[in-house]
Order: structure tokens, then sequence, then C-alpha cells
């Protein structure tokens, strides 16, 4: 059965170490494709800085051209907390003939079993964890062994809260995003 990568996150603003990632998990486990699934609000972090519209619009810019990827605006049109089981559930009855395969950061690893009916996510969802740079890698949560595939391939040091932070110095992110990314962030003077 085809799997389908989903990668969910507020995308606080998108930035190439999000696109690498979900890459090299399309790579080594041959997904199919990879959607990306921008938050409207987190249940386990602050608000994002910018509205929910403007971060699926970068994410947007930032596929274009990459067959393999695509934006999905389930979580940003619903009310309320995003949930990664609902957001599964809703994708699982949507695509009833792909494997899903939820792409995370190596950060997040620790923190799965305190999400939202995590013996739910092990049924509807493989995952995919991804090293992030400067990371230690995280001990397997007992709950989680025999569902995790450690994804390997070059991850690159870049964080939204680096460019928020170089956004708020009037610093070029440049080079950090993609090009579309970077002229739709000065364009709207977002996070300045």
């Amino acid at each position: 059965m085809p799997q389908l990568g989903i990668m969910g996150g507020t995308f606080d603003p998108i930035h190439l170490g999000h696109l690498r990632a979900a890459e090299s998990a399309r790579e080594a486990l041959d997904l199919a494709s990879v959607l990306f699934v921008p938050l409207r609000l987190p249940p386990h972090r602050r608000a994002p800085g910018a509205a929910p519209h403007p971060r699926y619009a970068m994410v947007a810019i930032a596929l274009c051209g990459h067959p393999g990827f695509a934006v999905s605006d389930l979580e940003i049109t619903r009310d309320g907390p995003s949930y990664t089981c609902e957001t599964l559930a809703l994708l699982h009855g949507r695509r009833p003939d792909q494997d899903l395969v939820l792409i995370v950061g190596s950060d997040n690893l620790a923190e799965i079993p305190s999400w939202k009916q995590p013996e739910r996510l092990r049924e509807l969802c493989r995952f995919a964890v991804v090293d992030r740079p400067g990371v230690a890698a995280a001990a397997m949560p007992a709950e989680l062994e025999g569902h995790v595939d450690r994804v390997p391939g070059p991850a690159l040091d870049v964080s939204s809260s680096l460019v928020r932070a170089r956004l708020r110095e009037r610093k070029s992110v440049r080079y950090l995003v993609p090009d579309g990314v970077a002229d739709y962030l000065e364009k709207l003077g977002l996070y300045a």
C-alpha cells in the first residue's frame, strides 16, 4: 500500500530545514508524497506569531515546483486546537488506500506519549523521526517501540525562531527560507 507522509507544524514560518526533513523522509521511506498540514492553534505551545492564512500561503509558496509535496488547509479551517490524532483520523478516512507516516523532529519524539490519544496515533500511523542539528537523540519511548523509523540524511540547522529573530532585527533570511517565502515575508513585513 502506498505511504503518505504527513508533516504538521506551525510553520511560523516554513524554512529550508522543514523541506529538507520532508525530502529525507520521502526518499528514505519511499513515500508516495508528503502532505504539509499547517496547524491553526498548537495545543502544546504558544500561539504562532503569524495568522493561519499567511502561514498556509508561505507553505504553498515553499512547495511550488516539488511534485511530491502538497499542502492541506485541513487544520487552519477548523476551530480550536489542532490535535494530531484528530487530523490523522480525518486523513485516514479520506485516504483509506494509503498508510500514513507522521514525520516529526527528534526533539518531539519524547513528547509523543503526552499527546492527545497516543494509543490512537499508533493505530493511525507510523512515525518517521528526523534528527535535528544540536538536539541530542531522545530515547525511544517504550510506548512507541516498533512504530518508529529513524530517517537518515542531512539536516539543516535552521529554525523558525531563528528566522523570526532575524526578521525582527531586520536581517536577511535569504537561504534560510525559499526565495518566494523571503519575498512574501518582506512584502508583508511579517515578524518585523
